[in-house]
């Protein structure tokens, strides 16, 4: 069985399953999934992953595991009683072999989004494990540890590189969970200091590690539907994120109607209230030296603030992306694909995105289009509108 505890997943899955708990408890929503890699064949591989699905809907959190979320801050009580009782239902999630027969499956997760928010990132781990342990039943792991010993070797090759800070942000999609887990005890034993702690939960409960995460994509998607106005939507969802963890989890996520209409909302009073911004998608360069400047014209000092850079990260981008801004700001690095699906072969690029919430679509209009994904070409055209989005964003 590929996932065996429930705690692996992504920290910000928690994060704002305790908003949807407190705030948005009856929304109900669909999530669909997606393939980006070309010629990929995933339909031999259906019955594998329904199995590994069924055995995920089995598990429920241990005490010791809610002893570990409780021990966060930022974790409320009624939501770790509400946790004790959880478990994943079966019947949210159907996987079928894509109508088109063009080798492409078809996840679809639909229900309460109080219950089906923790499906995502451990049925993405479960397509790659099923997919890698079938075509390459014998990995490199050599190399794999090879190249991660190289990564290692390069944040260490230069006294100027000491401050710089990495994370794994590699669990939806690693090689599998036996490699993600040495890998991250790699990094733990080798990099000390320079390795800041992981997105996944077990992980950090297992090895003593900082597990690091606040907001992702569907949240502030979900706000399109559940807020007062769309044109709003942005705004309210970072005011529903201070109410609930009121200084806490201070990072906001920047890129879901691009940088521009991001900056936009992000007026003084965010600035001010909030620890920093992630960047995910579009130039990361062009985006530090705008939100930099706009920290400045709206007379907040960078350098109390953070930059979370997690969009495709390899390890000489960090370095580049470091020598462009130490000193400027406080920094970090969230590294994924590259360093827990790096042995060789090329990774899949699934995802399994939110494209509707209490009926009504929701999508994000980042900086790349590629990672756009929504089915309503009208809602999307709608959506330019309102954020004043005057290029043409096509969809993933």
């Amino acid at each position: 069985m590929i996932i065996t505890s429930l705690l692996d997943t992504d920290l910000y899955k928690f994060t704002m399953m305790q908003v949807v708990l407190h705030h948005f408890p009856s929304a109900e929503v669909e999530y669909a999934f997606r393939c980006r890699t070309p010629d990929i064949d995933l339909t031999p591989y259906i019955d594998e992953i329904r199995d590994e699905i069924r055995g995920l809907c089995a598990l429920r959190f241990t005490p010791q595991e809610l002893d570990y979320l409780r021990s966060w801050r930022f974790m409320k009580s009624d939501f770790i009683d509400f946790l004790e009782l959880f478990h994943l239902n079966e019947r949210h999630i159907e996987v079928t072999a894509s109508p088109k027969h063009n080798g492409e499956i078809e996840i679809k997760i639909t229900g309460p989004w109080l219950h089906t928010i923790l499906f995502e990132v451990p049925v993405l781990a479960i397509v790659n494990e099923v997919y890698f342990r079938n075509t390459q039943t014998d990995p490199d792991y050599a190399e794999g540890r090879a190249r991660a010993a190289e990564k290692i070797r390069l944040l260490g090759a230069n006294a100027d590189y000491s401050e710089c800070r990495i994370a794994d942000y590699g669990t939806r999609r690693r090689f599998s969970k036996r490699w993600h887990e040495e890998v991250v005890l790699m990094l733990k034993d080798t990099l000390r200091d320079q390795f800041a702690g992981t997105s996944n939960v077990f992980f950090a409960y297992k090895h003593g590690l900082t597990p690091l995460g606040t907001m992702a994509h569907e949240y502030l998607q979900a706000c399109q539907a559940l807020g007062p106005r769309l044109r709003d939507s942005q705004i309210y969802g970072f005011e529903m994120w201070a109410k609930e963890y009121r200084g806490d989890l201070g990072i906001a996520l920047s890129d879901v109607y691009g940088m521009k209409a991001f900056l936009r909302d992000f007026d003084m009073y965010f600035c001010k209230l909030f620890d920093g911004a992630r960047h995910d998608s579009g130039d990361p360069f062009e985006w530090g030296e705008r939100l930099i400047r706009h920290y400045e014209d709206n007379r907040c000092d960078p350098k109390t603030k953070v930059m979370v850079f997690s969009d495709a990260l390899d390890i000489p981008k960090v370095l580049q992306l470091y020598e462009r801004f130490k000193g400027r700001t406080k920094l970090a690095f969230g590294v994924g694909t590259n360093l827990t699906n790096d042995l060789g072969y090329t990774p899949l690029q699934v995802v399994i995105k939110m494209v509707r919430c209490n009926g009504q679509p929701v999508a994000k209009l980042s900086d790349s289009p590629g990672k756009n994904m929504c089915d309503d070409k009208h809602y999307l055209a709608y959506l330019r509108q309102v954020f004043e989005i005057e290029q043409t964003v096509g969809e993933a």
